[in-house]
């Protein structure tokens, strides 16, 4: 049986009493939705297309002809096929289970059980907001891809926040503000860190910035084959720029790329922390953020493992760090989003991410910051400036083999310092502690990360030991979790002293494993 609701938004599930399991539809939007994106696509594909065969010298009118019946076709072709996914769509949420079905000719119902629900995300890109509409994607926390999540796209925005409300909290919703461009926000949620835009200094010293230079040249060059000018445009700056010397030119080439990398990265903090909210409410946190496409990511506390305090090597130098969680139920790692959903916090000044993620974890102070780490033997440094050594060497080696010694001596002067550097600061990075009810980890080359983990999180631990470490009497130990990841590492940790520190961390759980010491006879007996 199904029933249809005479208008968006009027479908929602109540919260307020048992839920209401009469199948709903998809916003009648949908069809609209697609149509637009179409046409966008359509346009956006028209203009290298339209380049190219003007080139080769047909009527104008022939161009547009041809342009303006795919435009027909392709936006005619979506809107209908959209409009047949909406009309035999429906979901339902029981008392439960959490149900997805699509009945025509292939019929197919996907379904979760509701206490397997860890997350609903809201996701409003402008042409959604510009709708009025909201994508919902509910997940499981299983690594098993789209099997493991349902996503109902897309849904009035006030109809998606009632839903999320009865999927995480299975109470009456608090007093909602709905913004005219995005999803409703409780009100009255104490908020745990906003947006200050001080941080968006931390930007520019991200890797991202010589990406996002080398991606301008180029789209550049990209732009200018659609319309048959890259030649041109190679020639024109070859012309321009000939009589610099090379030392010049490589300067020029690479200030203009950063300078690009730069504004770049800026924007792209821009659009992806505008209107940062992270709050607390109804024992979830929630993420709100987001320029043109709005984002609302919620966590169920019960799902919290611990944090992990990031600090990524150009955010290091200038004292910053962002904030990670560690729980069940977040999205795998492949998902395809433009930044991690597991980040609670982007690069902020050091002091408030550990403020931040010692309210997190509910904690007077934060774990990462108080614990005491054990510092690891000093095999495990020799073992890091062995392989440092290694991965530069031997790339010199073969490329003086093959007769280009000047680019061997490239890779000794250039790589042997900063191999070796990076090699210093693993080493340095490495430790291990317990403070309270957490394990704490610490270890990375470059970008330093320092993980808190409930110890009544760990449920097992990973021994393993190479050949190469057992002549060094190290061992990396691995606290195994269901959360994320799945295990966290101590790397090259003295043998006698990680099997003691997994005891110590969760007594019992490696002890059926270890084998007793021998006790020593005296002569007399």
């Amino acid at each position: 049986m199904s029933a249809e609701p005479s208008a968006p938004g009027e479908s929602a599930p109540r919260v307020d009493g048992p839920p209401d399991e009469t199948w709903h539809e998809l916003d009648r939007r949908s069809p609209a939705v697609a149509a637009v994106v179409a046409a966008g696509l359509t346009l956006g594909s028209a203009v290298p297309v339209f380049a190219g065969v003007r080139d080769e010298g047909r009527p104008l009118w022939q161009v547009l002809a041809v342009i303006a019946v795919a435009f027909v076709v392709v936006v005619g072709s979506a809107a209908l096929i959209e409009r047949v996914r909406w009309r035999h769509t429906r979901y339902r949420i029981t008392d439960e289970r959490v149900e997805l079905r699509f009945s025509w000719v292939m019929h197919r119902l996907r379904s979760v059980p509701r206490d397997r629900v860890r997350t609903v995300d809201l996701t409003a890109n402008p042409l959604l907001r510009l709708f009025g509409v909201v994508r919902v994607q509910i997940g499981t926390g299983q690594q098993g891809g789209r099997d493991n999540q349902l996503v109902l796209n897309p849904l009035d925005r006030r109809q998606a926040e009632h839903l999320r409300a009865e999927l995480l909290t299975r109470t009456r919703p608090a007093p909602t503000d709905v913004a005219p461009d995005g999803p409703a926000a409780p009100a009255s949620a104490p908020a745990i860190a906003e947006l200050r835009w001080s941080w968006i200094r931390y930007a520019p010293v991200s890797v991202t910035t010589p990406i996002l230079g080398a991606a301008a040249f180029g789209a550049v060059l990209q732009v200018a084959d659609w319309f048959g000018l890259q030649e041109t445009v190679l020639g024109e700056a070859g012309e321009l720029l000939r009589d610099l010397p090379v030392l010049a030119l490589l300067g020029l080439v690479l200030a203009v790329g950063i300078v690009l990398g730069v504004v770049g990265s800026l924007g792209l903090f821009v659009e992806l922390w505008w209107g940062y909210r992270l709050t607390g409410e109804h024992g979830m946190f929630r993420v709100r953020r987001g320029l043109l496409t709005r984002r609302s990511l919620s966590l169920d506390e019960r799902r919290l493992r611990g944090v992990e305090v990031v600090e990524p090597l150009g955010a290091r130098t200038l004292r910053a760090a962002k904030v990670d969680v560690v729980a069940t139920g977040l999205r795998a790692a492949g998902d395809k989003e433009r930044s991690d959903p597991k980040t609670l916090l982007p690069a902020a000044p050091i002091a408030v991410a550990h403020r931040v993620a010692a309210r997190i974890l509910g904690e007077q102070r934060c774990p990462t910051e108080s614990v005491r780490l054990r510092r690891h033997p000093v095999a495990a440094r020799r073992r890091r400036l062995l392989r440092a050594l290694a991965s530069t060497l031997l790339p010199a080696g073969v490329l003086a083999l093959l007769g280009l010694s000047p680019f061997a001596v490239i890779v000794l002067v250039v790589g042997v310092p900063v191999a070796l550097g990076l090699a210093l600061d693993a080493y340095r990075n490495l430790g291990h502690g317990i403070t309270g009810g957490y394990v704490v980890t610490r270890y990375g080359a470059g970008s330093r990360r320092t993980v808190a983990l409930q110890r009544a999180g760990v449920i097992g631990w990973t021994v393993t030991s190479s050949p190469f470490q057992r002549r060094a009497g190290l061992i990396t130990l691995a606290a195994t979790t269901a959360a994320q990841k799945g295990a966290y590492p101590i790397r090259d940790v003295g043998a006698d002293d990680g099997l003691r520190f997994a005891e110590e961390a969760v007594p019992g759980l490696l002890t059926p494993f270890l084998e007793p010491v021998p006790r020593s006879t005296s002569p007399e007996s």
